[in-house]
């Protein structure tokens, strides 16, 4: 049986001027020093707020820099508070599903912190996406872009002012990159954009990893991440082939709810999913047709309640105990409990509405 000792815990202490800091400015990216303890071993670090809108929520969620001693072989790590899900698992979910897809996707694992001696709740620990990251995973080298808002849409048009973008890399903001890399970046944009169809066709997959982006592709509309497509993703480039792939992130949002923790129905997102690039993968008949099998294949596979019931049953099993222990959780227990079925019959749903929705990919 899980117990609340099975969470790790973590023990985050700031100095108060600084906590203050911290909390009278969320919305700033300023880092502020600090010590960070796990069992016996303790590490100098430095500290602050992350998210976007999940920066005004009561429950703050952190990113940690480790300036001079790696932890767990990581020079950086993420304290989700998963405040608005009242599941506390629908990021760990999703990510659990896009490994199964194939998919890259960052490590989880629910944890407890104390904060300056007192119970902060449980969080969701996140790997970041970086170099080490690609290491850990044997992947060559290669620079990283964080997709941070609707204009990482692969489109010369910006979503957001409905305009042409000043630059085509509007809505990317670099992890690890150099100047070539942006070039290099430029140029897959320009080419998604202004590529004939029978070019487009031709060299697409010199610059596409087809395989690696049909199973990111599926994984969003199954999850139905509605930021997904256009933002919450991080975009890789393996420098020995030249192929981007892309990496999933911030899918608290999913499985039946929206971000601010909302019902949301399952036939929100359409099969074809939606932004440039995949709009013009989908139009070539042969990639359109290697997507469709894949839909197929994992319907019939990994996107069932059978296939998923034992993960759902585990990881809300995992959070339960010490969710007792959370000062800042919104939602009773009797709405935790009843996330078993929310999460399940959303997957019933979802699965259903995709089976209808094959023939829109012949």
């Amino acid at each position: 049986m899980t117990t609340n000792q099975d969470l790790p815990l973590y023990s985050l202490f700031l100095q108060p001027a600084d906590l203050r800091t911290l909390l009278r400015d969320p919305q700033s990216e300023e880092y502020v020093p600090g010590r960070f303890k796990s069992g016996k071993q303790a590490y100098r670090i430095e500290a602050c707020i992350r998210g976007a809108h999940t920066r005004r929520y009561p429950k703050k969620s952190y990113s940690l820099y480790f300036p001079s001693q790696p932890f767990q072989g990581a020079r950086e790590l993420h304290l989700n508070a998963e405040y608005a899900d009242p599941s506390m698992i629908r990021n760990r979910l999703s990510f659990a599903f896009f490994e199964q897809l194939g998919a890259l996707a960052p490590a989880g694992q629910h944890v407890r912190l104390r904060l300056n001696g007192s119970p902060a709740g449980v969080y969701l620990q996140l790997e970041s996406v970086d170099d080490l990251f690609l290491r850990k995973r044997g992947l060559p080298p290669g620079p990283i872009f964080y997709a941070i808002n609707d204009d990482a849409n692969f489109s010369l048009l910006s979503t957001i002012t409905e305009d042409v973008k000043d630059d085509l890399e509007d809505g990317y903001e670099e992890k690890v990159a150099t100047e070539e890399d942006w070039a290099s970046l430029r140029q897959f944009l320009y080419f998604i954009n202004a590529s004939s169809p029978a070019d487009f066709s031709r060299h697409v997959e010199q610059h596409v990893d087809i395989e690696s982006y049909f199973n990111w592709l599926l994984g969003v509309v199954c999850t139905q991440n509605f930021d997904g497509f256009v933002q919450n993703y991080a975009l890789y480039q393996n420098r020995q082939n030249g192929r981007y792939h892309l990496i999933p992130w911030d899918y608290d949002g999913t499985w039946g709810r929206n971000l601010r923790g909302k019902p949301l129905r399952a036939d929100f997102i359409p099969i074809t999913g939606y932004n440039t690039l995949t709009a013009r993968l989908l139009a070539d008949p042969i990639l359109r047709g290697r997507y469709r099998q894949r839909v197929e294949e994992v319907l019939q596979t990994l996107f069932t309640t059978e296939a998923l019931e034992p993960l759902v049953r585990s990881l809300l099993a995992a959070v339960r105990p010490a969710l007792a222990q959370d000062p800042h959780r919104k939602q009773t227990m009797e709405e935790f409990e009843g996330e078993y079925e929310v999460i399940l019959r959303y997957i019933s749903e979802r699965r259903s509405y995709l089976l209808a929705h094959l023939h829109e990919l012949k």
